[in-house]
């Protein structure tokens, strides 16, 4: 039996303990932080999901992350081994959308480079089309309204499906693909 399956104690000197000690200290730092933030998130009000807040500004609608990846089935396989299941898409086309719960991710194989923010106006967490909803062309007119630098924009004049793309201020790439 080890020592720690026995519950005794292990003495190692040297650079060995002094980096054992360090580790120590900064676990229990991090466990104590972890139990702060937990007593923090725990006097927090629940908040409804954004579908039903009416009163805000601006619905981007469902919330992704989409990823370039080297090899579609390479990736599917490691995303469903993390418990993600395929629930749209088409892997022909190298492209699927996968779902853990609530989280949802896209994989992409030779479409974009980088990994970006993908949020699809008219559709629900579940991938269905909903009945209302922001059309795109109402987000871009409140995003420019707001002094953001659109990257692509979408056609004023047009109908339907329509896609706009941005830069938050650290880099990341947000798309914002209505499919409808």
């Amino acid at each position: 039996m080890s020592p720690v399956e026995t519950g005794h104690t292990v003495k190692i000197s040297g650079s060995e303990g002094a980096f054992m000690n360090f580790m120590n200290r900064n676990l229990i730092a991090l466990m104590v932080l972890a139990g702060l933030a937990g007593c923090h998130q725990a006097s927090v009000a629940p908040t409804k999901p954004m579908a039903y807040q009416k009163d805000v500004g601006m619905e981007l609608g469902n919330f992704s992350v989409s990823l370039s990846v080297k090899d579609l089935k390479v990736s599917r396989a490691f995303y469903e081994d993390l418990g993600f299941v395929m629930v749209g898409g088409d892997p022909d086309q190298n492209w699927i959308i996968l779902r853990n719960g609530p989280s949802i991710i896209g994989l992409f194989q030779g479409m974009f480079e980088g990994n970006m923010l993908t949020f699809n106006p008219g559709w629900s967490a579940e991938a269905e089309d909903l009945d209302e909803f922001m059309d795109i062309r109402q987000i871009q007119e409140q995003l420019k309204q707001k002094g953001i630098e659109l990257t692509v924009e979408a056609d004023m004049d047009s109908e339907g499906p329509a896609n706009l793309m941005l830069t938050d201020p650290d880099g990341n790439v947000i798309l914002v693909d209505q499919h409808r």
